[in-house]
């Protein structure tokens, strides 16, 4: 790659890897029978809309009202909406958008369903479901943990009212993140033991998302045959949402050396913000891979002429005036100059959807590397998208 020649900062979607992960997202669907929908939540880059629609993704699960019309009006598929509470103005514009719906409560749900028998009873097809708590999950992070202690989404079964259930056709669960189908198989075990009394009763059964199967090793035959089974022993209708499979590996952020700053150590400014562009490297906290550059000598209290000879460590930080605006340190085989692009890897999936305008600062635009090596920016930003979010 030429990564001088991509206009910085910038998203970079590759869409032959895109295209790579379609592919085995199909190939999934159609050996599994069940029903893989795109999470925008994790990737909702709408202009590759097109190439998931050539794979067989029909569909797309949404959070919000936003969520709900972007899918309707741009992924023209069915139209999957669950958020943890909807609020009366937001409600019956989402009812009108939606094919599938999903309560986080039963309050919610009586709330709410008056508004979804008049719908059906005007004719139209909307299947409602439950999202269920099966109070299991095997996260590392707290912050992306949907069943840890205290959780407020889903409905645990000491709280699950089976007297409301006339309506509801269908349960949700969300439990896993980034997790291999070993782990689905055993949250099947305790939503079954949990919850599996009321499953004749349903026709659908939503996995949610998490299911990272675009993932190098992922077991992929394993997912197939946990679906299966759960298919055929209930009689249902199995439903997954991942977001990141479909972004995972799929791109870049390009960015470029503003300024190179010296107090003890080396800092190397670049025309990006981790918290602006990349917040998840200081939620999950996770460190990114930036292309050509490695990790640092494991000292607690390294001083800079302690880099092995040859190389050159820099803190890479961000453009914004908040102090904790840093990556960490990278270890570089040359010095870093001005206008040089540092690349940051696997950058499309729960990135893109995530970005702010704090501070001001350029938003990367959005490309795509097309199969034939051309480079189509299809978004930038400016002044009018920044001043669009205030008043």
């Amino acid at each position: 790659m030429d990564w001088a020649a991509i206009p910085s900062p910038a998203f970079v979607l590759d869409e032959s890897r895109l295209r790579r992960n379609l592919a085995l997202i199909s190939h999934v669907q159609r050996e599994s029978g069940a029903q893989i929908i795109v999470a925008f939540k994790g990737f909702s880059m709408w202009s590759a809309f097109g190439w998931l629609r050539e794979y067989g993704i029909t569909g797309a699960t949404a959070s919000s009202l936003n969520e709900a019309r972007l899918a309707r009006e741009e992924m023209q598929g069915e139209v999957h909406v669950y958020a943890p509470a909807y609020s009366d103005e937001d409600f019956g514009p989402i009812l009108e958008l939606a094919d599938h719906l999903v309560f986080n409560s039963f309050s919610q749900w009586e709330r709410f369903r008056p508004q979804v028998q008049a719908a059906r009873a005007a004719g139209r097809e909307l299947h409602v479901g439950i999202r269920i708590n099966p109070e299991y999950a095997e996260v590392e992070t707290d912050l992306y943990n949907p069943a840890g202690p205290f959780s407020r989404l889903g409905v645990t079964r000491r709280e699950f009212r089976e007297d409301l259930l006339d309506g509801i056709d269908g349960l949700h669960f969300h439990t896993l993140c980034e997790k291999d189908a070993d782990t689905l198989e055993r949250t099947l075990e305790v939503v079954e033991r949990n919850f599996g009394e009321f499953l004749p009763r349903m026709k659908w059964v939503n996995f949610g998302g998490g299911h990272l199967m675009t993932r190098e090793g992922y077991d992929t035959a394993r997912l197939i045959r946990v679906v299966r089974q759960f298919r055929e022993k209930h009689g249902v209708h199995v439903i997954l949402e991942p977001g990141s499979a479909f972004g995972w590996q799929t791109g870049w952020l390009v960015s470029s050396v503003l300024d190179v700053v010296h107090n003890v150590k080396n800092a190397a400014l670049l025309d990006v913000s981790v918290s602006a562009h990349m917040p998840d490297v200081l939620e999950m906290p996770y460190r990114p891979r930036i292309l050509g550059a490695g990790d640092p000598p494991e000292h607690e209290h390294r001083e800079a002429t302690d880099t092995p000879a040859g190389s050159h460590a820099y803190i890479i930080g961000g453009t914004t005036c908040l102090a904790g605006d840093v990556v960490g340190e990278y270890v570089f085989d040359h010095e870093l100059k001005i206008g040089e692009r540092v690349v940051f890897d696997d950058m499309i999936h729960y990135t893109m959807v995530k970005t702010t305008f704090f501070n001001g600062v350029k938003h990367p635009d959005i490309g795509i590397l097309h199969t034939d090596g051309r480079y189509e920016r299809v978004k930038t930003f400016g002044y009018e998208e920044f001043k669009a979010k205030l008043s």
